[in-house]
């Protein structure tokens, strides 16, 4: 298990952009489990929406991202690099993320070839899914 500062070492992103608390199960360039604690103080949850607190899909996303970052990056051949975002496809949102959530981030490297990378990402709260997609990944 890795805290969020381990996460620091391997992912470029800061608090408040880091969206990773803790990563609870990881195989370098294989798969990655990590997970978010939404609280009311998250910086996105005063504008969006006022009243009726949602994470942004963008967000829900962005974290799934930054997991699959982290079980690409834990490989010795990508140390110290950076993992860019490529491209996004057959994203799907199920139900709202709220503050009190433990978002469970589930991404599998389904394809790897030289700098590039594909992964299938899950969300999920309380067992059921919030949203998925896959995530094409650029290493620099």
């Amino acid at each position: 298990m890795l805290d969020v500062r381990e996460i620091m070492k391997i992912l470029p992103h800061r608090p408040p952009f880091l969206l990773l608390d803790r990563i609870v199960e990881i195989e370098a360039g294989k798969k990655v489990v990590a997970q978010k604690n939404l609280t009311i103080n998250e910086p996105f949850f005063a504008g969006h929406f006022p009243g009726e607190p949602v994470m942004p899909g963008v967000l829900i996303v962005e974290a799934l991202a930054q997991a699959g970052a982290v079980a690409l990056l834990s490989q010795a051949e990508f140390k110290g690099k950076t993992a860019y975002f490529g491209g996004i496809d057959q994203v799907k949102f199920r139900q709202k993320v709220v503050p009190g959530d433990i978002l469970r981030l589930e991404v599998e490297i389904v394809k790897l070839k030289g700098r590039a990378g594909i992964g299938q990402g899950v969300a999920t709260v309380d067992s059921k899914k919030v949203c998925e997609g896959r995530l094409t990944f650029m290493i620099g």
